[in-house]
C-alpha cells in the first residue's frame, strides 16, 4: 500500500509508540487521525503531523473502552475525514503485579481497553471497509508478552494472547476482502507505558540497552503496512526466544521465570 493520501487512524496516539506511528505515517504523506483520551496532547500531535505531511490532520478524543465514545469517533471520522484505509490499534496499558494481589477492577479495565474496546472499534472500521469495497490494513499492537508470559504479567499477557488469537482469525476472514491484518509483538519499548506498569522504574533500568526505540519501531511498522507482513516481532533475539519457548516449553518456563524475568 502506498500511504500517500491514505487515511491512517491511530488509537493511543497522544504519546509513546502511538505518537511516533502518527509521525511516521505523516512523513509518508498520509492523512493522520490521532485518537486518545488526552485531548490536549493529541492536539499537539495533530499539528506536528500536518507539518510533516503538508496535509490536513485530525485529532479526536477517544476512550476506547467506552462503546459510546467509539460510536462518536466513527461518526466524526465519517463526516470530517472519510473512509479509513489503515487502522492502528495501539491503545492499551499494563500493570505488573502478582495475580494474587491484583485488583479485580484493574483486570476488567485492562481487558476493556486492550481487547474488548479494540475489537468493537475494529469491527466498525472493517464493516466500512467492506461496504466501501476498499482494500485496507488493520495493525494490532500486541506484545511479546502474548507469546511468552513472565511472572507479574499474568493479566497483561492474557490480554495480548487474546489480541493474537483475534488477529490470526481476523486475518483469514478478511483475506477475500483484500484487507490485511498485521500483529506487532514488541518487547519493552521506551515509553510512558511503564509509568503505570512499573512505577518504580526498576524494570527499564535492569533492561538497559535492550529497550526498543519507539521511533525506529514506528517506522518498521509503517514499512510493514507498505509491504504487508503477517507479524512484526522485535527485537530479533526475543522473537527467537519466543520460538524456542514454543518448541521447548519446559526449558522455556525456566527462562521466562529466570533469565527473562526482570520485573
Amino acid at each position: 500500500m502506498d500511504l500517500q493520501d491514505k487515511v491512517v487512524l491511530v488509537t493511543g496516539g497522544s504519546a509513546g509508540l502511538g505518537e511516533q506511528i502518527c509521525y511516521a505515517a505523516a512523513e509518508k504523506g498520509a492523512i493522520v487521525v490521532t485518537c486518545a483520551r488526552r485531548i490536549n496532547l493529541i492536539g499537539q500531535v495533530k499539528e506536528r503531523c500536518a507539518e510533516l505531511s503538508g496535509k490536513e490532520a485530525y485529532a479526536f478524543q477517544l476512550d476506547v473502552a467506552d462503546p459510546t465514545s467509539v460510536d462518536s469517533l466513527m461518526e466524526k471520522v465519517a463526516t470530517e475525514v472519510g473512509p479509513v484505509d489503515v487502522l492502528v490499534n495501539n491503545a492499551g496499558f499494563g500493570i505488573f503485579e502478582n495475580f494474587a494481589e491484583f485488583e479485580p477492577t484493574d483486570i476488567f479495565k485492562m481487558f476493556e481497553v486492550n481487547v474488548l474496546g479494540m475489537m468493537v472499534l475494529t469491527q466498525k472500521v472493517v464493516i466500512n471497509m467492506i461496504e466501501n469495497q476498499r482494500p485496507g490494513h488493520i495493525v494490532n499492537i500486541a506484545s511479546m508478552a502474548g507469546k511468552m508470559a513472565t511472572p507479574k504479567s499474568s493479566v497483561y499477557s492474557a490480554t495480548k494472547f487474546a489480541v493474537l488469537g483475534f488477529s490470526n482469525a481476523l486475518r483469514l476472514e478478511l483475506k477475500p476482502a483484500a484487507i490485511e491484518v498485521t500483529t506487532v509483538n514488541p518487547g519493552p519499548v521506551k515509553t510512558e507505558f511503564f509509568d503505570k506498569a512499573d512505577p518504580s522504574g526498576n524494570y527499564l533500568k535492569t533492561l538497559g540497552n535492550h529497550v526498543l526505540d519507539p521511533q525506529k519501531l514506528a517506522r518498521k511498522i509503517l514499512r510493514g503496512v507498505e509491504h504487508p507482513k503477517r507479524e512484526i516481532n522485535a527485537p530479533a533475539y526475543m522473537e527467537a526466544a519466543a520460538r524456542f519457548y514454543t518448541l521447548f516449553p519446559r526449558v522455556g518456563d525456566l527462562l521466562a521465570g529466570g533469565l527473562f524475568n526482570k520485573k
